[in-house]
């Protein structure tokens, strides 16, 4: 089951003076389950697909489907409603809210989602076992390590559920241990709840984990190769 189409997709930046041509006439399918890594060039675009593929940036020309809606069609609203409900985001940066703890942090999209304090707390203390820091539940970013904020970070793209999740960059500030058990844990996530994960790359140690590899070239697919 296909769960990402992507249709003739385009992106280009600031057309009226000098345009640069960011994603040029993409079209594929990302299927149900799949650990997929995009690889390419810095320039390339690969962080600028991942971003339309979340909704995060509106495409020039092209379509992006998502369990058969459209959401290049979407209102921003509807857009944000989407994004809340069905795709979980990892950034390079982490993100974290520097007042929230780690536990506050992970629920909050649980709270624009309306849960319960009792399914909050419940779902945030089993993401952060999954993740393997519970004792951190009540530590601010600014006292967790790298590698943990990245951690409370990929708890936190899990809290609501999501069909899939997208991943741009995650190991680049970390070091070989941290991610190594930040992708492993991944890798568990995906194989045990069958979570959609699309990685944008430099990292080889992503690549070697990933079962498919698209490889990006000035903003076109230059290979897509299934890893056994």
């Amino acid at each position: 089951m296909n769960v990402i189409e992507l249709k003739s997709l385009r992106k280009v930046y600031d057309e009226k003076t000098v345009p640069v041509v960011a994603v040029d006439d993409v079209t594929l399918s990302i299927g149900e389950g799949e650990f997929t890594a995009i690889v390419g060039p810095s320039g390339s675009g690969k962080t600028t697909l991942l971003n339309l593929v979340g909704g995060l940036d509106k495409p020039t020309a092209g379509e992006v489907w998502i369990g058969g809606i459209n959401i290049t069609a979407l209102s921003e609203r509807k857009m944000t409603d989407f994004r809340m409900n069905n795709i979980g985001f990892v950034f390079q940066a982490y993100n974290l809210i520097p007042v929230m703890t780690a536990k506050e942090n992970v629920e909050f999209i649980m709270h624009l989602q309306g849960k319960s304090k009792k399914e909050r707390d419940e779902r945030v203390l089993a993401l952060m076992k999954a993740v393997g820091i519970e004792e951190k539940l009540n530590q601010r970013p600014r006292k967790l390590s790298g590698g943990q904020q990245q951690r409370v970070a990929v708890a936190r793209a899990l809290a609501s559920r999501p069909k899939f999740v997208l991943a741009d960059e995650p190991t680049a500030n970390l070091d070989s241990k941290s991610t190594e058990t930040l992708l492993d844990m991944m890798e568990k996530l995906n194989r045990e709840e069958n979570i959609t994960f699309i990685f944008s790359t430099h990292d080889q140690r992503v690549v070697n984990k990933a079962r498919r590899i698209i490889t990006i070239e000035d903003g076109k697919v230059h290979s897509d190769v299934q890893v056994s």
